[in-house]
């Protein structure tokens, strides 16, 4: 296998990224119905559309995350997408009210007005953390050998911190914290991993610089 399509970070840092953004598509979805109670109520229609949202824009994520993983998976790569859910989770946090708000006057039925605005504040962000457990296989996986071993611990742990980030969420955030400051943590923690993505990446880079710089020196 050439250089470029060996595993750039540490199992463990991918398989914790993994976890995070389980437990985070899962916080989100948790609050959609608090997000938009003010304008289509809380009954189980609202609650069909935003599934009915999340898991179609998981399944775009996975398709997306799959193809692009075939591209010379890198680490950079991969945290943009952790950069990019956070800033797609902006307007959730910051435009919810505009968003919805046109669709409410527009749109009598709540069942299709919840749908629509589900659309407009979910889809991108929650598309793009469905693209990090594919490319996180693609990443860890050095042999087809390991290739099914490797998937079934990552989707293992992103089930696990989905589970926790439903329990967390509706047991104890929304107890403790507004619904805004929640998706706040929800864009931090985004960032941070990726920030700590980044900075593993640079450590690794440098210490293979200064190891074949030292082997270069050795041979002279």
């Amino acid at each position: 296998m050439e250089q470029s399509d060996k595993p750039n970070l540490p199992r463990a840092v991918v398989v914790s990224a993994a976890f995070i953004s389980g437990f985070c598509i899962m916080t989100v979805e948790m609050l959609g119905v608090r997000i938009m109670s003010p304008y289509f109520g809380g009954s189980l229609s609202v609650w069909g559309s935003i599934i009915t949202i999340f898991m179609l824009s998981l399944a775009l994520g996975y398709l997306w995350g799959g193809k692009l993983s075939t591209r010379n998976p890198n680490a950079v790569t991969y945290s943009l997408f952790f950069i990019g859910a956070a800033v797609f989770s902006l307007p959730i946090i910051l435009m919810a009210d505009s968003i919805m708000r046109p669709i409410f006057l527009a749109i009598e039925d709540p069942r299709y007005g919840s749908l629509v605005a589900s659309v407009f504040m979910y889809l991108v962000p929650t598309s793009i953390l469905g693209m990090i457990s594919p490319y996180s296989v693609r990443l860890l996986v050095q042999s087809r050998e390991h290739s099914g071993q490797m998937a079934g611990i990552l989707f293992f742990v992103s089930t696990i911190g989905s589970a926790l980030g439903t329990l967390g969420t509706t047991f104890y955030f929304v107890l403790w914290f507004e619904v805004n400051q929640i998706l706040w943590g929800v864009v931090s923690a985004l960032i941070l991993v990726a920030a700590f993505i980044l900075l593993t990446n640079f450590v690794l880079n440098r210490s293979r610089a200064v190891t074949r710089l030292e082997q270069y020196e050795n041979q002279m």
